[in-house]
């Protein structure tokens, strides 16, 4: 019989490393929340947190990391948000499990997006771990971390205690992951099966965790979602040096020490005063990874690290990404072949069309043609040379592509975050996700993810057989109503796109920037 809700003295209550922690039951769930994994000083590394003699309320969210910007509620049809308190003490993580027992369940360990800038664990609605847990038998857990100005800031030229400042954040997920290893068998998971997945700046996390060396062992398997950007190597490597002296200068402070003491509004004010000018001449800005011997950088630039080059990965993204957030085309199912190719025409010229019109057709020959203005490059590029470098390496990195178009405007193109309730098995809560297919597309593609989580090789029954990419090969798994495996199959189209609408993008970034923030 269901247990529907339980919550009392004796219910979901588990005996954790540094004391005991009282969640409760939801329908057969057992959910805990807010528990805290570690604690830290402003810019410095993360620290055990204290043991505690009464027994932890997890029955609550914990606090998030401090945002530069202001969440201003907007575009919510597209993503739903969720807001919540904010505070520096925010290292804290959410646990659903079917049962506190000695299964050794799949460990689901979900890195939210947001870049190393903004957002949170429960930002987004379909970031709730319930279901996961519930269809999938597995422990999902949800990590906030230190973010911005305070977890991406390097200042190691100013004293050995800041030695990884610039990836604070990195070291609080890393620390999670320690957690994660010394708790979750308690929860009915098995630390030898955790697999770190992510969208966006999460699947960015991802790939961070990849080359940071502190992490080897915590994890093994990884999931990117629309987390892989087509980069180019910086002109010039800098420390942070610079820009803290001109926030110090901005705060008529002279220490960084009394950094650690300005109320972080005065500081995150100061920051983005200053940034713009850093980021005008191609400087060190923060709000990123930084490069040292706790972090090799991103592999499209540096190479993988040897240590994690077995580690399965499934990697892909979505047919729109960024370009979806832009107002579509609702007539496109009514047009002639010759009204879509004036779109292309207006938007990326005449030569462009006569380049691309033949290209897309064979990609996408499901597609309409005036979705060519709306496609992704600047994911996907980069995926194709992830794909590329990382299958020189092992036999187990899998590349995926979401296509199905959302019921917005007659059709819309698949956005930045659109796969992810499907993933979690949340498509309830999203009503963009609303339409006749939206269960058996659910559980095709949270079939994939299960089988993934627990071998490492996301074929089931209900796929075409999905081999893993080799160099030459991009084996890509095309997600739709129905699954279909292509090979290279828009290798020659993607860098003739990047051509032509790059410098559209470029002209419309902070607009589009703006949009998906929100």
């Amino acid at each position: 019989m269901e247990t529907r809700f339980q919550f009392d003295d004796r219910t979901a209550v588990v005996e954790t490393t540094k004391g005991k922690v009282r969640g409760y039951i939801l329908k057969d769930i057992y959910v805990f929340k807010g528990i805290p994994y570690a604690k830290a000083k402003r810019f410095h590394a993360p620290e055990p947190v204290t043991a505690w003699k009464d027994v932890f309320d997890a029955t609550s969210y914990g606090y998030v990391c401090p945002q530069l910007y202001l969440p201003k509620p907007n575009g919510e049809i597209f993503v739903p948000h969720r807001y919540w308190p904010m505070n520096e003490d925010c290292m804290n993580l959410n646990l659903w499990t079917p049962a506190c027992d000695e299964q050794k369940r799949p460990v689901m360990v979900w890195l939210h997006g947001g870049g190393y800038e903004s957002g949170s664990a429960i930002e987004h609605i379909a970031y709730e771990g319930e279901n996961m847990s519930r269809f999938g038998d597995v422990v999902t857990i949800s990590i906030n971390h230190r973010l911005n100005i305070i977890g991406y800031f390097d200042l190691s030229e100013f004293g050995d205690e800041y030695m990884n400042s610039g990836n604070a954040g990195g070291d609080d997920i890393i620390a999670a992951l320690k957690w994660i290893q010394e708790n979750v068998e308690k929860f009915g998971g098995d630390p030898d099966n955790v697999i770190i997945f992510g969208q966006s700046g999460g699947g960015g996390k991802v790939t961070t965790l990849l080359q940071s060396p502190g992490a080897d062992g915590l994890y093994a398997k990884g999931y990117s979602m629309s987390g892989v950007l087509d980069v180019e190597r910086p002109t010039e490597e800098e420390s942070g040096k610079a820009l803290a002296e001109s926030i110090m200068a901005e705060l008529s402070v002279s220490k960084v020490k009394e950094l650690e003491e300005v109320p972080y509004q005065r500081l995150a004010d100061a920051y983005l005063k200053v940034r713009p000018d850093f980021a005008k001449e191609n400087r060190y800005v923060g709000d990123l990874p930084f490069r040292n011997e706790f972090y090799a950088g991103d592999p499209l630039l540096y190479g993988f690290r040897k240590e994690t080059a077995h580690i399965p990965m499934l990697v892909g993204s979505v047919f729109g990404e960024m370009a979806s957030f832009v107002p579509g085309n609702a007539d496109k199912k009514k047009m002639s072949e010759e009204a879509e190719i004036r779109i292309v025409e207006e938007m990326l010229g005449t030569e462009a069309a006569a380049q691309l019109v033949p290209m897309f057709k064979k990609a996408y020959p499901e597609r309409h043609i005036s979705d060519i203005v709306r496609m992704d490059y600047i994911f996907r590029n980069g995926i194709h040379k992830y794909i590329r470098l990382r299958s020189g390496l092992n036999q187990c990195t899998y590349s995926y592509m979401f296509n199905h178009d959302m019921p917005i405007e007659g059709g819309s193109t698949p956005w930045h975050c659109s796969d992810i309730p499907y993933v979690f098995h949340n498509t309830e809560f999203v009503p963009s996700t609303q339409e006749g297919c939206t269960e058996s597309l659910e559980k095709l593609i949270f079939d994939t993810v299960m089988a993934f989580a627990r071998s490492g090789d996301p074929n089931h029954g209900n796929l075409p057989f999905w081999p893993a990419s080799i160099p030459e090969k991009e084996q890509t798994m095309v997600f739709d109503v129905k699954a279909e495996l292509r090979c290279n199959y828009d290798h020659e189209l993607m860098p003739v796109f990047k051509k032509y609408m790059q410098p559209v993008f470029e002209k419309n970034r902070d607009k589009i920037t703006e949009k998906a923030q929100h």
